[in-house]
């Protein structure tokens, strides 16, 4: 997802760069590989259970207006007993022929369907069931607000605020208010979504329980593009995989980074725990007080306080407890595993299509709750249902993609 946290502070501290176009922005953000084509790019992933509770929903949004015939397009879905341990995965993969047929296939279950049919379509079984389109976008962000206070945090830095080892930046108080008052605000008037209208392409699934649930029933869901030659993008969580990877580094040390993160695995994360944790101090910064971040750990030797957070943000798989059919929250999963959190014991997490994804995350690593940050939006402009397929609102005045139609959408260089 594009325009990650500290963009603004990268460019406004790099030598040259103070003027600088939205272009130029998904450049930093996007790995040179995933830039080559929009339709191998994934802007977000959605899963969370049924109100039946019988059933798992998935989405993944693309940034290019259409899909392409060299790549899969995969769910991964681990499986097992309790956070943190899987014993099981299965995938979900969606191809497309060159006549823009889609066959999409899962534990034996397969459904054959052209994109954009207004239903979808499903496997004779009717256990796996999909819709691939152009939809209305369910990410919601005050993007310009977001700039603006980033802005601010920059101009602090280039001041000569100090950090200490773990790179938490000694903001004072009156810097504090101004990000938050600019955070909240958009043009100095009230903060509005920037994604308003933008309508990529999507591919939604809902699949029976019992396809995906063999080790148990905390799920872990990411999703994968894929050539014949490899990964060519992944995502798990909203932010972390542009966010918090090597943000203050040349293109060079970034981009590198980046594509190795984006071919390796989950369980492989472990890889990339140093660099993240680098980037968590500046997060901390941003209400002004050290080391309350969620699970920080304050009693930590020097450049060990982020770590234990760190870790989980590596793994960035989407955590939801099909056990549950209440879905309020992002991280509701880790809060109650983590934190004691009773009152989400029973919470299914994972991410619906109307979560307020940014101001918590953002929250969660600035204060360690989750309302404390707040970008003065808080739903999306169009109306999206967690229970009616395929859940995402309709693309109003799409022309029907084709194969030949490969752009990204206006405003997909904003995408966080």
């Amino acid at each position: 997802m594009r325009n990650g946290l500290f963009l603004i502070v990268f460019l406004m501290l790099a030598p040259g760069m103070a003027a600088w176009s939205p272009a130029r922005a998904s450049d930093h953000l996007d790995t040179p590989t995933v830039a080559k084509d929009p339709r191998a790019d994934i802007g977000d992933i959605y899963a969370w259970t049924a109100p039946d509770g019988r059933r798992l929903n998935l989405v993944m949004t693309i940034v290019g207006r259409s899909f392409s015939d060299r790549i899969a397009y995969t769910f991964h879905v681990d499986s097992g007993n309790r956070f943190g341990e899987t014993t099981a995965s299965t995938t979900l993969t969606c191809r497309f022929s060159a006549s823009y047929v889609a066959r999409c296939e899962l534990a034996g279950e397969r459904a054959d369907g052209m994109v954009d049919a207004p239903d979808g379509f499903a496997s004779p079984s009717g256990r796996l069931r999909v819709f691939i389109g152009r939809r209305d976008d369910p990410f919601f962000n005050n993007v310009k607000g977001s700039r603006s206070a980033f802005e601010v945090a920059a101009a602090a830095l280039k001041g000569g605020v100090s950090m200490d080892e773990d790179g938490f930046p000694a903001f004072d108080a009156a810097t504090v208010a101004s990000i938050r008052e600019h955070w909240r605000q958009t043009d100095g008037g009230p903060g509005r979504n920037f994604l308003a209208g933008w309508t990529p392409s999507a591919i939604v699934a809902t699949v029976d329980l019992g396809l995906v649930n063999t080790g148990g029933s905390m799920l872990a869901v990411w999703g994968e593009t894929a050539t014949d030659h490899g990964r060519i993008d992944r995502a798990g969580r909203p932010l972390t995989g542009n966010a918090l990877l090597a943000p203050l580094a040349p293109d060079t040390v970034s981009d590198r980074l980046k594509e190795r993160y984006n071919r390796a695995e989950p369980a492989t994360s472990a890889q990339f725990v140093s660099d993240i944790q680098r980037s968590l101090g500046l997060y901390d910064g941003y209400d002004g007080i050290r080391g309350n971040q969620w699970l920080a750990d304050t009693r930590a030797r020097p450049g060990e306080r982020y770590k234990r957070l760190a870790v989980l943000l590596a793994d960035d798989r989407l955590w939801v407890n099909v056990a549950a059919v209440t879905c309020t929250q992002l991280f509701a999963v880790e809060l109650a595993a983590l934190s004691g959190r009773t009152d989400l014991a029973h919470d299914c997490g994972g991410r619906t299509p109307n979560y307020d994804a940014s101001n918590v995350y953002r929250s969660m690593l600035a204060a360690g709750d989750t309302r404390s940050i707040d970008d003065g939006v808080h739903r999306d402009d169009r109306v999206h249902s967690p229970v009616r397929f395929p859940f995402l609102a309709a693309a109003e005045n799409v022309v029907p993609a084709t194969k030949a139609d490969t752009g990204a959408n206006p405003g997909s260089e904003y995408r966080e």
